[in-house]
């Protein structure tokens, strides 16, 4: 494939002094860039054209207002949350709890789309929970844009969590193993200090719930929390019951708001898919949208040709399993936890990745973008194989 046929352009060279450079990164917040002996951050930086960046915008914001319905039409049938996964710990909580405004369920997520070569954008799904990459994403890329003399539109990141958290005002922020997963607690950290707000930093592991309300190991109550902690683990960690009782009881407003699980769930675009195909629930101009930006998905193995398969909760490439024209199993994840084994599956259509050449070799690049505040801004690029999952590499994407 020649660069001509290619949207995306690779620039630069590695700097001659890498640990530098990964320095002034871990200054800046952004302490992962070389992992053990990995090099998890290449130094190049990947342009798309601008209105490339502008499609995709646009996609999300339509995307957005469509998951966003299906959420609500969802919401309170316990057929369908059946149907899309959601572990029934969690309906009480989900009908109860009064769902928040239109285009406001999760404050903080990000999609992950396929951008073809030719510049094709097809949405593989969306992270509405916890989502990570905030600090490549608001930090690490500005910085090496800036750098090498390019703007970079994820510069509105930070106001626009500032915006969030202003509302949402959380007293706590955690992760599992504070202190120790540099990626999450660099996240929390870095949210933390762009919010602007006089927030507890806690491991999710040292907090206790007493009599429906939340404490950390010294006794501080807990009310308002934001945590990197995936809500469809409430099924199944052992304090899961006590915890949903203190979201459902009022004594704890967690953040991401209960009904981001519905966003979450892959099984929402198999529905989106599903009610597309009915003719029900969208209008003409979503209908168009679906039919440009989304992948045919569905609960069973359907298709005529080259699918993939992933649990409704799967995270970081884990339970990706990719088959061929023939429905052959062709590649599967073995990094990641495969949480097919605890959740429902769902089956995709295939989608190709744009093929970058780095100096790693040729790569798949994977386009996220954030939606914070209902508003989406944020590109993240990850290189790696078909699948992308936790031995990717971040390479920063910017705009031309």
């Amino acid at each position: 494939m020649t660069d001509e046929n290619n949207i995306f352009e690779v620039v630069g060279q590695p700097h001659p002094n890498r640990s530098e450079r990964v320095e002034k990164l871990a200054e800046l917040g952004f302490t992962w860039a070389d992992l053990e002996e990995e090099e998890y951050w290449i130094d190049q930086l990947v342009l798309m054209p601008k209105e490339t960046y502008a499609e995709l915008e646009q996609a999300a914001a339509a995307l957005w207002r469509i998951l966003d319905k299906a959420a609500r039409y969802v919401h309170r049938r316990p057929d369908l949350y059946e149907l899309i996964g959601i572990p029934p710990i969690l309906w009480t909580m989900l009908n109860e709890l009064p769902i928040p405004e239109p285009g406001l369920i999760s404050r903080y997520a990000r999609f992950d789309f396929a951008v073809a070569n030719d510049g094709t954008i097809k949405l593989l799904e969306l992270n509405a929970d916890t989502p990570t990459g905030y600090v490549e994403a608001s930090i690490a890329t500005p910085w090496l844009m800036e750098q090498a003399g390019y703007d970079s539109p994820n510069a509105r990141m930070k106001d626009l969590v500032a915006e969030a958290w202003a509302i949402e005002r959380p007293d706590t922020v955690a992760c599992v193993d504070y202190g120790w997963h540099l990626e999450d607690s660099g996240t929390i950290e870095a949210l933390g200090r762009h919010s602007g707000l006089d927030l507890h930093y806690e491991d999710c592991l040292e907090l206790w719930i007493d009599e429906g309300i939340l404490k950390n190991k010294d006794g501080r109550t807990i009310e308002r929390l934001f945590a990197l902690y995936p809500k469809e683990w409430m099924a199944v960690d052992d304090a899961g019951e006590a915890l949903s009782y203190a979201i459902e009881t009022g004594r704890l407003t967690i953040f991401n708001g209960p009904h981001s699980i519905l966003l979450q769930s892959k099984g929402l675009l198999a529905a989106v898919w599903g009610l597309y195909e009915l003719g029900l629930l969208f209008d003409t101009e979503e209908r168009q949208a679906i039919a440009k930006y989304m992948l045919p998905t569905y609960n069973k193995p359907v298709f005529a040709g080259g699918f993939v398969s992933k649990s409704m909760f799967g995270r970081e490439g884990g339970s990706v399993r990719l088959f061929d024209e023939e429905g052959r199993l062709e590649l599967e994840d073995q990094e990641g936890f495969d949480s097919s084994v605890l959740f429902p599956t769902v089956y995709q259509k295939r989608a190709e990745l744009a093929r970058i050449n780095t100096v790693f070799g040729e790569r798949h690049l994977l386009t996220g973008l954030f939606v914070l505040n209902g508003t989406p801004c944020g590109l993240l690029g990850r290189a790696g194989g078909p699948i992308t999952g936790n031995t990717s590499h971040f390479i920063a994407l910017g705009v031309k």
